[in-house]
């Protein structure tokens, strides 16, 4: 079982990174493997509509690890994504990478565990998670929760640790995430993932 944990912060090893890091050592503790990706320092660029990516099964840009970490999700059983927030949303260079990982890639996501954390010093934190879940949502990943919104609150990595709710949601984030990849990889030996139409279904409000 292994969980993929992505830090959108342009910080390697700040706030977003450490609330990440509470929830892969609980992980990790619960017997999950964790690994956390750093791009939010990448110069990424955003989805050009070219639709390359349905002829060559991966992004036409191939040199700013969206193809590299699509790998990585493609073997993984949950996937994490973490960001602070910037004006009230997430941050850019993440929203690209998302919007090209989510579109490019030509696995099915279908009942991968997904969750997002997000870090600020005061507000803004509902509307981020909103904008980041709906690309779980989007791709039939089951949302893992916690005990309140998954977010910390600090503008170091020091006030960070300080931010006891924060840390406790966290903990308990990692430790949801865990049962919930369990019980589906379970469910799926068992009985199989819940049947798939085979053809998705386009209307137009136009038409």
């Amino acid at each position: 079982m292994k969980a993929l944990l992505i830090n959108g912060s342009p910080h390697a090893k700040g706030c977003t990174y450490t609330a990440l890091r509470v929830v892969a050592d609980e992980l990790e503790r619960e017997g999950v493997e964790a690994e956390i990706v750093h791009i939010g320092h990448k110069d990424i660029r955003g989805c050009i509509a070219c639709n390359k990516c349905a002829e060559l099964g991966r992004c036409v840009f191939d040199n700013d690890m969206v193809n590299e970490v699509a790998r990585k999700f493609e073997s993984a059983d949950a996937l994490i994504v973490g960001s602070p927030v910037y004006y009230a949303g997430a941050n850019g260079t993440l929203v690209s990478f998302l919007n090209r990982l989510f579109y490019s890639a030509p696995f099915p996501k279908r009942m991968k565990v997904g969750a997002a954390v997000v870090s600020a010093r005061r507000a803004g934190t509902t509307a981020t998670l909103d904008e980041l879940n709906k690309f779980f949502l989007l791709s039939e990943m089951p949302l893992a929760a916690s005990r309140y919104w998954n977010e910390i609150h600090g503008n170091t990595p020091e006030e960070v640790m300080k931010d006891e709710e924060g840390l406790q949601i966290m903990r308990v984030l990692g430790r949801n995430v865990a049962f919930l990849v369990r019980a589906i990889r379970a469910e799926r030996e068992q009985r199989g993932l819940p049947e798939e139409e085979p053809t998705r279904i386009g209307t137009n409000f136009i038409r």
